[in-house]
């Protein structure tokens, strides 16, 4: 069994800027940089068989190179105790497109859709119920101009994971260019 996932890489230089904001919060687990992507669709666990019908379908994908601009940043859930802060995604209907054809040849193989609408963003840190509120909103609002110029999408990945009580080690199973 493989836990899959599908997702976004980032420049070396984004994941510099991002890495230098993970400072600052007591009860925060900051996502290490090597970590950072933008998941477009969470499939779990995979037996052998789905594992290769996935990695083939994906090489259908029929979608042009895109760029995106990471823009602010925020936490889930939203009106709760947060749990999970994140950089947003500037709104991107080429993104949208790739993750709906994602979820399209993935519907082929009978893989359900996510049923909670699709957020786009990057996780940078988990929280810890003890976390301090008045250091998450000292985060939010010394962060809250974050911008990157326009990143270009050339390509999408699909991910195992593998969960360890020191946190989770991705590895990249394919790579799918964009056209």
């Amino acid at each position: 069994m493989k836990r899959l996932f599908i997702a976004i890489d980032f420049p070396c230089e984004i994941k510099d800027s991002l890495a230098n904001m993970c400072f600052g919060i007591p009860g925060a687990k900051w996502v290490s940089k090597d970590q950072f992507h933008l998941t477009l669709r969470f499939i779990g666990d995979t037996h052998e068989k789905l594992f290769l019908e996935i990695l083939e379908i994906l090489k259908d994908v029929n979608v042009s190179k895109f760029e995106i601009t990471l823009k602010g940043v925020g936490y889930f859930p939203p009106r709760k105790k947060p749990n999970v802060l994140w950089v947003g995604i500037e709104e991107s209907n080429e993104l949208m497109y790739l993750k709906e054809e994602i979820e399209s040849l993935l519907d082929e193989l009978g893989i359900s859709r996510e049923p909670r609408k699709f957020y786009p963003h990057l996780t940078l840190a988990r929280l810890k119920p003890e976390t301090p509120l008045s250091k998450i909103t000292e985060f939010l609002s010394s962060n809250n101009l974050f911008k990157t110029n326009a990143i270009p999408v050339t390509e999408f990945h699909l991910y195992s994971s593998q969960l360890f009580p020191s946190g989770a080690i991705h590895t990249k199973e394919a790579s799918y260019s964009l056209l």
